[in-house]
């Protein structure tokens, strides 16, 4: 791949108003890093990040976006685009979001629950302003799930059903997380990365989960990964913005 291409996205994610990072995903399992979200964004953004990955948390859990303050004022800050998500549920959640300065919005659980509806959406706002993310899981056949619901439920599509629908319906951003290694700085799973790209659907698929340090960044970037999320790492200092960008 061209490595210009290559995009490095530092992620908040917050809850209660709060960064913070779970562990594989469970709210009980909470570090807690910064009681200033934006001043974190600005941080990002003073050493030369172009992009933000934000999350919210308790929409995820609970339904609702609760960060369109937040995420109007760091796009009125106007040099960090903002890929965001967290329990959009409806078209207007994601009007709403577009309206608050989203440049992308992320789509999560019901892109595997109700994937119809999200093609709609696809074809209504344009695959460049949507990003499709998908959680997975490996069971005990070596089939990769999309489990669901807090990741306690397996969906109906697995992720070969699920990219094959997002390929057919246009979707071009997919960010993928291997649900065991998300928070646990394992380093990213190479290998459903380098099997999702070589299925020749053509999205620029972004890494998430498990990134240590640049060499992960650089492994994902030659695993031919057209961006990384980047979250533990970067919030502990063990991999900086200047590190990232400059792969």
């Amino acid at each position: 791949m061209n490595d210009a291409a290559f995009t490095a996205y530092p992620a908040i994610d917050v809850r209660d108003g709060r960064v913070v990072r779970l562990l594989q995903g469970d709210y009980a399992r909470e570090t807690r890093y910064a009681d200033d979200p934006f001043a974190v964004a600005m941080r990002y953004a003073d050493a030369g990040a172009r992009w933000l990955h934000l999350v919210d948390l308790d929409a995820a859990r609970a339904g609702g976006y609760t960060l369109a303050p937040l995420l109007r004022r760091i796009a009125d800050d106007g040099r960090l685009r903002v890929q965001t998500g967290g329990g959009v549920r409806d078209e207007a959640a994601i009007v709403d979001l577009f309206d608050a300065g989203a440049s992308r919005v992320v789509v999560g659980s019901l892109a595997v629950r109700e994937p119809a509806r999200v093609e709609d959406w696809l074809r209504r706002h344009g695959a460049e302003r949507i990003t499709i993310a998908l959680d997975t899981r490996q069971d005990e056949t070596g089939v990769w799930q999309l489990p669901i619901h807090g990741w306690t439920e397996r969906a109906p599509l697995d992720l070969d059903a699920c990219l094959s629908f997002y390929r057919d319906a246009g979707a071009k951003h997919l960010l993928c997380t291997d649900i065991a290694r998300d928070g646990m700085m394992l380093g990213p799973n190479l290998d459903l990365y380098r099997r999702v790209i070589a299925r020749g659907d053509g999205f620029a698929l972004q890494a998430s989960g498990g990134v240590r340090d640049v060499a992960d960044v650089i492994a994902a970037r030659d695993a031919g990964c057209a961006g990384a999320v980047l979250g533990k790492a970067m919030l502990e200092g063990r991999l900086t913005v200047e590190e990232a960008l400059a792969c």
